[in-house]
């Protein structure tokens, strides 16, 4: 080592003497730990080990010779002829060698598969154009030195088109509103984090994309954008998606604050999006021998089309709905033992009755103490009494006590988001228009004989007077009934409303199965279009 460096550090001082063979200052640390490396005939492990200067330094190390081996592996060839191949790369596989991948790579495996890509100079053989390891798609390889050039030169000139699909957070629009655009902003290296490109506003190079929402996951949480590009940056979708606004899911260098997010929200995020979901799905070129227009479309790996249907899929929510005494409760409760999770707006009300509850407190604040005392619940009595004499004040309790019992009722479908379904019961949902409002996806209406209902409302000491009332202030059974996507009797017992609980899971389930096979099948439309 010489004198002049002393005071450098061993893995530094290595890194600069293996710069020109590839090697990394993590590869490096990595020789260096594994004991690879004496200093002066000692085995030292230290990577940040302070040199002195004039130190016999050693490295046992393997340098590649830079020679192609073929290699056996799986290719999905899309079209070959004499001039040139077009390939489905799977996600994972690199396309050439790198100082960080010297072997199982795209061009190995087509170096096994087609020889005469050896004749070609430099580890590239045939490549004219890369996408990223964990990006999937078509690519298209040159056979011979003349292809590759006319290839290339068509790159080069914006002649041929490339488009990609990509799963982004959220739902891209324009200023407009519109949901496609264009984007312009020149790409650089990220002057404070070398491995990674950036939008930069001096001293990049000119990069544009031009990209369109074609779907939305129902929670606008994620949409399937087409995206093409005009120019071949390193990681240019990745890099133009994040400037915007939406990175791509599973894209944890451009877009890591909202992957964190999207793994506490979902839990197995890891599991749906293992690399940025990105794919490239369209290539049309100019043949360069015939001249003839040739153009590959290929659909997404399993992977990708996993997620979009997972994020097509979400959870099925049902609202309950009928006549007071009919059962609403009752049914609930059954399906709850069916393992569906459970709601019920007049638990939640009672809930936030109680002294110091959010409806308490505002009650409190709009009426004083007459119906909430300091330190008790609500009085209810007093509550029904002035509602039955005052129509006014009746439309002011529910403006104070109903959004609190929708808000409640969303955290409650939030949270179990990963569920197949989840049920709410609410006495007026219909009144409230909340499936129109897009709060509910099905309703489930509880019908029973009238005068069994009448029976259980008296067992509850009800009269006639207290039972007209409360019905005035829901529409009739017949027209709730009329809005309802399922019909559930409970006329008979128990036993028979369970029955009847575990059938509704069962078309419920066919609902859900029915609509994965709708949205599966307008995927495979678009992958086609």
């Amino acid at each position: 080592m010489p004198h002049a460096m002393a005071g450098s550090r061993l893995d530094v001082y290595l890194s600069g003497e293996f710069k020109d063979q590839g090697l990394s200052r993590s590869k490096i640390q990595q020789l260096i730990k594994a004991g690879k490396v004496t200093v002066d005939g000692t085995q030292v492990k230290q990577p940040k080990l302070k040199l002195s200067g004039g130190e016999q330094v050693e490295c046992a190390v393997e340098l590649d010779n830079g020679v192609l081996t073929p290699e056996e592996g799986a290719l999905e060839i899309h079209y070959e002829d004499e001039q040139l191949v077009v390939v489905n790369k799977e996600a994972g596989l690199t396309v050439h060698p790198a100082p960080s991948q010297r072997t199982n790579t795209l061009v190995q495996r087509m170096l096994s598969r087609y020889p005469k890509l050896g004749e070609m100079e430099g580890e590239r053989p045939g490549i004219v154009h890369r996408i990223d390891k964990d990006t999937s798609g078509i690519m298209v390889v040159a056979l011979d030195e003349a292809t590759r050039l006319a290839v290339a030169e068509d790159f080069a000139e914006r002649r041929i088109h490339k488009e990609y699909l990509a799963l982004v957070h959220g739902v891209p629009q324009c200023t407009t509103g519109q949901k496609e655009g264009e984007i312009t902003a020149p790409i650089g290296r990220d002057p404070k984090h070398k491995t990674k490109m950036a939008v930069m506003e001096k001293g990049g190079r000119e990069a544009r994309s031009a990209w369109r929402v074609l779907w939305t996951s129902p929670d606008e949480s994620a949409s399937l954008v087409r995206v093409k590009i005009f120019t071949g940056r390193t990681h240019q979708i990745r890099v133009h998606m994040a400037h915007i606004g939406h990175p791509l899911l599973g894209d944890q260098v451009y877009g890591a604050r909202l992957h964190k997010e999207w793994c506490r929200k979902v839990g197995n995020a890891e599991e749906l999006a293992p690399r940025q979901m990105l794919h490239a799905w369209h290539l049309s070129l100019t043949h360069p021998k015939t001249g003839k227009l040739m153009d590959w479309k290929q659909a997404p790996p399993e992977d990708f089309q996993r997620l979009l249907l997972h994020l097509g899929q979400q959870v099925q929510r049902i609202g309950v709905i009928g006549m007071p005494g009919c059962g609403k409760s009752a049914l609930n409760a059954c399906l709850e033992h069916c393992g569906c999770p459970v709601f019920s707006a007049d638990a939640e009300v009672v809930a936030q009755y109680e002294a110091g509850g959010d409806a308490w407190t505002l009650i409190r604040q709009r009426f004083g103490e007459r119906f909430a005392p300091e330190g008790e619940c609500v009085a209810k009595r007093e509550l029904f009494a002035a509602m039955k004499d005052s129509e006014v004040f009746r439309k002011e309790l529910q403006a104070i006590v109903h959004p609190l019992v929708e808000h409640a009722a969303k955290e409650f479908f939030a949270e179990h988001a990963a569920k197949p379904c989840a049920v709410a019961e609410v006495p007026l949902l219909i009144e409230g228009q909340w499936k129109e409002q897009g709060w509910v996806d099905l309703v489930v209406g509880v019908r029973c004989d009238e005068d069994q209902r009448r029976q259980r409302l008296v067992a509850r000491g009800w009269d006639d007077e207290t039972i007209a009332t409360v019905e005035s202030w829901q529409w009739k059974a017949e027209d709730k009934l009329a809005r309802c996507d399922e019909i559930v009797e409970n006329s008979g017992t128990l036993e028979d409303l369970q029955t009847q609980a575990a059938a509704l899971c069962e078309r419920l389930a066919a609902r859900r199965a029915e609509q994965k096979r709708v949205l599966q099948a307008r995927f495979e439309k678009l992958w086609s279009a």
